[in-house]
């Protein structure tokens, strides 16, 4: 009998040989607080392949005993999702009794229609099962807003080196396989480049050298033996995830790098290979605001078009609003001024926290906040000339931060000396 995989086998069954997400995870994590504490809320866990989603819904499962019922947004439609909650209503009693609330773990929830997700919410909100939904998209594009209310959702992060050398290191040790192999390692650089923060292509790696080393000899593990096996064999360590990540950061560098023609290829290699026409689209959204941005804001209108076409025509022709869009967002000028701005903004407010308001700019609804100075001596800006008059309205201890940097794009070089004449300059 031929043995799993050993990203199977390495599966953990409990949190202690979990690797990653200590921040979830770890002592004062909040998912082993629900599994101490016993109360599991829905939730949505949303990261990159080969993080532990999966597996996270299975030690939850296994360490409060609930019954465990799993469907694919892939494979399954709105009869299969009714049928789940039916077998999991009528066994209720004796779950109760024996064990947590029935788990209903959906892989890949972002690909549930409306119709689908809509099935969902009696059950979740009654309490007849906890949904735990496992997501490589942004939830918020894709999840119905009744069922985003009702589960917290969880970022997950791709493994960092640390994570990918234990987990290295417990294959080599722990496998029934590997420890029975004379396995050198001498570099992990190339290993670690490949695998991309993604645990099971790191051990479907592992698990191709040692298939393809001849059992006399040690199973050498280097930068040049995993190149070389990897050119070899270049879909052999997961098709699925190098499709759905690797092109699409060349897709993406080729547009923020200006290059139509290399981004028309990598569309078109998407493409035939069978991507989510809206993961694309969703893609170029993102990248409308980050690297386009104030440069030439219609990127933005053109990449939201292209996706509201796409939901309304689906393919083969939605390859033509996706390649016009393409080609608009590669030649168009770029700047990132706006994603640099909320950031730093962001990272400001982490570092000073809850500044308060300046009273001249809260409003005043009762007598008592106008006593207080609540809105005295605000100047309402249309009441002078140009539609401005020069006030301040950060907070007190912010006075003269600057966040927005204008790039060097002919738009925002002329919206800096719009603000120049009005505030001088910063």
């Amino acid at each position: 009998m031929a043995l799993p995989p050993l990203a199977e086998r390495l599966r953990p069954n409990t949190l202690d040989d979990y690797v990653g997400q200590k921040k979830l995870v770890g002592p004062d994590g909040v998912l082993r607080r629900m599994i101490e504490t016993g109360n599991v809320a829905s939730f949505i866990l949303w990261g990159p392949p080969g993080v532990g989603k999966t597996t996270i819904a299975r030690i939850i499962a296994g360490a409060t005993r609930s019954p465990f019922y799993t469907l694919s947004a892939v494979t399954s439609g709105v009869k299969e999702v009714r049928e789940v909650i039916d077998r999991a209503r009528h066994d209720a009693q004796s779950m109760f009794s024996s064990g947590g609330r029935p788990i209903l773990f959906i892989d890949e929830i972002h690909r549930f229609s409306k119709s689908q997700q809509d099935s969902l919410l009696g059950a979740v909100e009654s309490g007849i099962v906890t949904l735990i939904g496992a997501t490589t998209e942004n939830p918020s594009f894709e999840v119905i807003r009744p069922l985003l209310s009702r589960a917290q959702v969880y970022t997950l992060d791709a493994l960092d080196k640390e994570d990918l050398d234990r987990l290295l290191h417990m294959a080599i040790e722990r496998d029934e396989v590997l420890k029975n192999r004379d396995v050198r390692v001498e570099e992990t650089a190339a290993l670690f480049r490949y695998s991309g923060g993604d645990a099971r292509k790191l051990l479907n790696i592992l698990e191709l050298l040692e298939q393809t080393t001849a059992a006399n000899c040690p199973v050498v593990i280097n930068d040049s033996t995993v190149t070389e096996h990897l050119q070899q064999n270049p879909q052999a360590y997961d098709k699925n995830g190098e499709m759905h990540y690797d092109i699409i950061s060349a897709f993406i560098k080729s547009i923020r790098g200006s290059d139509p023609d290399a981004a028309v290829y990598w569309l078109a290699r998407m493409i035939a290979g069978g991507e989510d026409p809206l993961f694309i689209a969703r893609r170029l959204v993102i990248l409308a605001a980050e690297d386009i941005g104030l440069a030439n804001p219609t990127g933005l209108l053109i990449a939201n078009a292209c996706f509201d076409t796409i939901h309304k025509i689906g393919m083969p022709e939605g390859r033509i609003p996706l390649a016009q869009c393409v080609i608009y967002l590669a030649t168009s000028p770029k700047s990132n001024s706006a994603y640099m701005a909320i950031d730093a903004a962001l990272q400001e407010v982490s570092r000073s926290g809850n500044q308060p308001v300046p009273l001249h700019l809260r409003n005043a609804p009762t007598q008592l906040m106008k006593d207080l100075g609540y809105h005295e001596n605000y100047k309402y800006a249309h009441d002078y000339p140009g539609n401005f008059v020069a006030q301040q309205f950060l907070p007190d201890s912010l006075v003269g931060s600057v966040f927005w940097h204008p790039g060097s794009s002919s738009a925002e070089q002329s919206m800096q000396q719009r603000q120049e004449s009005r505030w001088g300059k910063k």
